[in-house]
C-alpha cells in the first residue's frame, strides 16, 4: 500500500491514498448469513461502502431518485461516501503488513516520519474517543425499541460505531504492526511550490504532479484541502 504525505500547506499535511478497486465478494447464501444486530450491521456497513464506492466510480444514476426511500437512501450514500474520502485511508490499512511512505524531498526523513505517526495517533485516538461516545448512544437508543417502527437511531449509532471501529483497527495498524518503506518525493515538493499560484495557474501545474505519481484523484483532493498563501 502506498501512502502520501500531501502538503495542504505551508506547515500542514494530510496523509493520501488510492487504493485500487476490490473485485466483489461472492454472495452469501440464506443459511450462511451473519447472526446477531452487530454482525448484520457490520454486514449493511460493507454493503453501503459498495454501493458508494460504485456510485463515486460511475456517478450517480441518471435522474433524481424517485420516492421518499429513494432520495434517503441517496442522501445516506452521498453522506457514506464523504465518510470514506476522510476514512478510506485508514480502514484500508487495518489488512495491510507493509507499506511505502513517499514524503516531499525537501524534508528530513525523521520529520516526515514523525508527521506520519502524529496523525496516525491522533486518529487513532479521535475514533477511540468516538467509539465509545456512539457505544453510549447506541446503548441509551436501546431505549426507543419501546416506540413502535424501526429504532432509526439505534441503526445510526450503530453505524458510526462500525465506521469508528474499522478506523481504531486501521490506525493501530499502521502505528504499531506495518513495516514501512520511506520514499523522498520531488513531485510532493512540487505540490507545495503551487500553494502560492492563482488557482488558474495551479490547476494544470497540480493536475501534471498528479499524473507523474500517478494518482487519479489526488488533484480534486488538494483543492479540496489545500490552504493556499
Amino acid at each position: 500500500m502506498e501512502v502520501f504525505l500531501v502538503p495542504v500547506s505551508a506547515e500542514r499535511y494530510e496523509l493520501y491514498c488510492e487504493v485500487p478497486d476490490e473485485p466483489e465478494a461472492p454472495e452469501q447464501d440464506q443459511e450462511a448469513q451473519p447472526r446477531g444486530f452487530i454482525r448484520r450491521m457490520v454486514q449493511r456497513f460493507r454493503s453501503m461502502i459498495d454501493d458508494a464506492e460504485r456510485e463515486r466510480r460511475q456517478g450517480p444514476p441518471e435522474g433524481p431518485p424517485r420516492g421518499w426511500a429513494s432520495r434517503v437512501k441517496a442522501r445516506t450514500l452521498r453522506w457514506v461516501a464523504e465518510s470514506i474520502a476522510e476514512q478510506r485511508l485508514l480502514w484500508h490499512l487495518r489488512r495491510q503488513a507493509d507499506g511505502t511512505f513517499y514524503y516531499p524531498d525537501d524534508m528530513d526523513e525523521p520529520t516526515a516520519v514523525a508527521s506520519l505517526r502524529g496523525q496516525l495517533r491522533r486518529d487513532f485516538d479521535k475514533h477511540r474517543f468516538w467509539l465509545v461516545i456512539d457505544s453510549l448512544g447506541f446503548i441509551a437508543s436501546g431505549l426507543l425499541m419501546l416506540v413502535p417502527g424501526p429504532n432509526v437511531l439505534a441503526y445510526y449509532f450503530a453505524f458510526r460505531m462500525v465506521g469508528h471501529f474499522l478506523s481504531l483497527r486501521g490506525a493501530r495498524q499502521g502505528l504499531n504492526r506495518m513495516t514501512w518503506s520511506h520514499v523522498a518525493s520531488a513531485p510532493l515538493s512540487d505540490l507545495r511550490r503551487t500553494l502560492h499560484l492563482r488557482p488558474e495557474a495551479r490547476e494544470p501545474r497540480v493536475r501534471d504532479i498528479a499524473d507523474r505519481l500517478r494518482l487519479e484523484h489526488l488533484a480534486s483532493f488538494f483543492e479540496r484541502t489545500a490552504q493556499t498563501l
